[in-house]
């Protein structure tokens, strides 16, 4: 059973990498643009669920990045509403 639960959590964090590394596709393709909510948001998600992971297999160098990830992401968000 614990294995079922470390496999749910690779998942969702394999999901966590695919939203972050989309909204960077979207955006070299000019899909999207940095300020537009739904690049922040992607990667506030994505780190969100990469974090989730990260509680089933711990790496402190990967959860001091996606924290940070997570932070620029809110930080974008905030920055996205007052210049609305």
């Amino acid at each position: 059973m614990e294995d079922f639960g470390k496999n749910i959590a690779n998942f969702i964090g394999v999901i966590g990498v695919i939203l972050i590394l989309l909204s960077y596709l979207l955006l070299q393709m000019h899909k999207i643009s940095l300020k537009d909510f739904s690049y922040s948001f992607l990667n506030l998600i994505g780190s969100i669920l990469i974090l989730y992971s990260l509680l089933f297999h711990w790496n402190l160098p990967s959860v001091i990045i996606e924290v940070a990830w997570l932070a620029i992401s809110i930080y974008g968000i905030c920055k996205n509403k007052k210049a609305l």
